[in-house]
């Protein structure tokens, strides 16, 4: 991937993008609000830079975190954990299906972002958009979340 157009973000567009985080993943948000942050374009991928690391990344007018993001800064909003059989396929990009999920936070409604972490030692593995509500998640058959960023994929390996 190619990063392109680096343009530091205007206070206004910073605060509606602090604000829309906020929303989402709660109030951790707020000890990254002093960072200086860009805008790029990496590969048509809009994405949000903080302090020289790629950290968000925008999909339609939703910001995700990157799952380097969800390390850097702390995330624990909108959680869904997967046990250990899922995991590999989760890493590989595939979408979560709900036999795999052993936790999801309840707060979740369809549409929203999601960190995809393992169970054992809470490590993200993937970002994705939810299908269903949170508290749907844990039944036995279906698709509960798209996944639309994993680790090893391109933007994980981006290098700015």
């Amino acid at each position: 991937m190619k990063v392109r157009s680096r343009v530091q973000i205007r206070k206004s567009d910073k605060a509606r993008l602090l604000k829309e985080l906020k929303d989402s993943f709660g109030d951790v948000v707020d000890s990254f609000s002093e960072k200086k942050f860009e805008t790029a374009t990496a590969d048509d991928l809009p994405i949000v830079i903080i302090e020289g690391k790629v950290l968000l990344f925008q999909i339609g007018d939703a910001y995700f975190p990157t799952v380097r993001g969800v390390l850097e800064l702390g995330l624990r909003k909108n959680v869904v954990k997967v046990d250990a059989g899922a995991v590999r396929f989760v890493v590989n990009g595939a979408d979560v299906m709900c036999p795999g999920i052993v936790f999801a936070d309840p707060d979740i409604k369809a549409g929203d972002p999601v960190i995809i972490v393992e169970e054992t030692h809470n490590k993200p593995l993937a970002i994705g958009t939810a299908i269903i509500s949170g508290a749907d998640m844990k039944a036995s058959s279906g698709k509960a979340i798209k996944s639309v960023h994993y680790v090893g994929d391109k933007l994980w390996n981006l290098d700015i």
